[in-house]
């Protein structure tokens, strides 16, 4: 038997080495807990020659590793474009990025929902035609609580159609390999066991908007809020699970908001992280948001959802 010379076996051991380095780093980045941000007005945002590499220096000096970007559906090419640009920039430095689509009516069937739908259509035939500038998953944002009919802390009437219109989503976009995540608010964690069980199974991630339990003006030190946010985040993981003992049901992550911490925000985020990083069910956390450190023209108002 020939066996290779020494530099055929130190070229082998190159590729060996490369192979598994770039399994380690797959894995690395599948069992990261996420530091997700989301960012508004995408187009606008994106507008400026520099604004992708300002957007990734961003998420590098924040530690964020996804970006949820709203999408408009506008058939400008220019626009698809800069957005290819964007998913090339943050893939290129390990960041996922996932295609933000929300609405305060897409849980109701009709018009609302085939909305909806069309966009999530849009993502996937954006990703046909970028094959090496691929989205990474959809990020839901559907607020029927912010309707009238539908506030008040135990008033979740419109949940199956919300859950319907989840399932409708991933009947798109689980055959095109896309990632499903959703914001919800607190007050669907304190509904009955199955009403939580079919919320936590229909989408993979759920991205809980822990807004207003603090803001700056509480004259609370930044330890005293630190503190309370733990327990809060710890109360509602809890209540999401209790009494659940299914496979398949989502992680969570908690988000938080600029306004709520000001520049605190940094440190209350990553007490979140070493609150739960331990607890199975809880993925990392996310900022609201981008457009809160940007011009004027490209901020948008965050609405306290309760």
């Amino acid at each position: 038997m020939r066996f290779p010379s020494g530099s055929a076996w130190r070229g082998v051991t190159c590729v060996l080495f490369l192979a598994l380095a770039s399994a380690a780093s797959t894995f690395a980045q599948s069992t990261a807990l996420a530091h997700g941000l989301w960012v508004w007005k995408g187009p606008s945002v994106l507008a400026d020659s520099n604004s992708a590499e300002d957007l990734r220096d961003f998420c590098q000096a924040q530690g964020i590793n996804e970006v949820y970007i709203s999408v408009a559906e506008d058939g400008d090419p220019s626009t698809e474009a800069r957005y290819a640009h964007l998913i090339f920039v943050l893939h290129r430095n390990n960041i996922r990025i996932e295609a933000l689509v929300s609405s305060t009516d897409a849980d109701e069937p009709g018009k609302s929902r085939v909305n909806l739908l069309d966009h999530v259509l849009w993502v996937i035939q954006f990703n046909q035609n970028h094959a090496n500038n691929r989205f990474d998953g959809v990020h839901l944002d559907i607020e029927p609580q912010q309707r009238p009919e539908n506030k008040g802390d135990g008033n979740v009437a419109f949940l199956p159609n919300l859950i319907d219109a989840y399932r409708a989503v991933r009947a798109l976009t689980d055959p095109s390999h896309l990632t499903v995540d959703a914001d919800i608010p607190r007050k669907l964690l304190r509904t009955d066991a199955a009403q939580r069980r079919a919320l936590l199974s229909s989408v993979p991630r759920l991205t809980l908007m822990l807004y207003r339990i603090d803001t700056p003006t509480d004259a609370q030190t930044a330890q005293q809020q630190m503190d309370k946010l733990r327990a809060e985040g710890q109360t509602f993981l809890q209540m999401a699970y209790d009494g659940l003992s299914d496979d398949g049901l989502a992680k969570i992550s908690i988000a938080l908001r600029t306004p709520d911490y000001g520049p605190n925000l940094p440190q209350m985020l990553k007490s979140l992280d070493d609150a739960n990083r331990a607890n199975p069910h809880y993925s990392g956390w996310s900022r609201h948001s981008y457009n809160d450190t940007l011009a004027p023209a490209t901020q948008l108002s965050s609405t306290p959802v309760k």
